[in-house]
């Protein structure tokens, strides 16, 4: 019988996700994965890209670096909560991966909405807005249901699937659809698709969903950063450029291009182009 390393890399990346604080050592996920520990690191590492420790260690400071700037938590309790025995210890990972100690990224995190409001008075603009116009596009991948900032759970999982298929060389990128408005539905019952692009021969891999996105206009906002800090980024869009461009949004969901990733890029340097689909121009 074969063997679904696509099912094993899942159940691993699934045990992360839904408790990053948890101890996850080799032993344990190679038990979730029904494999040798000497052989669940080899291949962990040669599909996915990373090793066990550093899917660890992302997960659980990108989790970090959001409840930063959305909780007053002491960072003792931080800490505890996302895997790390003391303080000290969340200080030091958390320096070395956002470049900034966790109580500068909160008080950073803390001026971002005055600092839109000083911009938009300025009348500058916070982030590079383009109008584009874009071919219709075939994205496979999987679904999510949950908060945007969590979607990363289902980019995990992909891509250990696509690492075991071998269909790296095949796509065109990844990128994340947004179906609902977080002010308006419950974070927990949000829709979102976190996908790849891909060209219209390739065969739709058992498992996994297609989605198409619709050509057009678009307005593409190149955010730049940890993606703690996208949902001020789309405040923006939708407020202060929106207002100010005389556009008007198209029923559609907006989409997210990623640039590198957080396996390939420090957090600060993270790059992503965020879509708004407009209607189009009747000049």
């Amino acid at each position: 019988m074969a063997v679904d390393y696509r099912a094993r890399l899942r159940r691993v990346y699934a045990a992360i996700h839904d408790n990053p604080a948890g101890e996850h050592s080799l032993d344990a996920m190679a038990d979730v994965a029904a494999l040798s520990r000497f052989h669940f690191h080899r291949v962990f590492a040669a599909m996915t890209g990373e090793t066990l420790a550093e899917a660890v260690r992302r997960v659980r400071l990108h989790r970090a670096a959001e409840a930063l700037v959305r909780s007053e938590a002491p960072l003792a309790a931080l800490a505890r909560d996302h895997g790390y025995a003391d303080a000290a210890g969340f200080s030091r990972a958390f320096r070395a991966a956002y470049g900034l100690s966790p109580g500068e990224f909160r008080r950073q995190g803390k001026a971002l909405p005055e600092t839109l409001r000083r911009i938009t008075r300025e009348g500058d603009s916070m982030y590079p807005v383009t109008l584009e116009t874009t071919p219709p596009q075939r994205l496979i991948g999987l679904p999510f249901t949950g908060p945007y900032l969590t979607i990363g759970a289902a980019f995990d999982r992909l891509a250990a699937e696509i690492g075991a298929l071998g269909l790296w060389p095949r796509t065109r990128g990844l990128v994340g659809v947004y179906f609902d408005d977080p002010a308006s539905v419950p974070a927990e019952a949000l829709r979102s698709f976190a996908g790849v692009l891909v060209a219209e021969d390739l065969p739709l891999p058992e498992g996994m969903q297609e989605h198409r996105l619709d050509g057009g206009r678009h307005a593409r906002m190149a955010f730049r950063g940890p993606y703690a800090g996208m949902g001020l980024a789309y405040e923006w869009l939708y407020g202060s450029w929106l207002a100010a461009s005389g556009e008007a949004p198209r029923s559609a969901p907006c989409w997210e291009r990623y640039l590198n990733t957080p396996q390939s890029a420090a957090p600060e340097d993270l790059a992503t182009d965020i879509y708004l689909p407009l209607e189009e121009s009747h000049d």
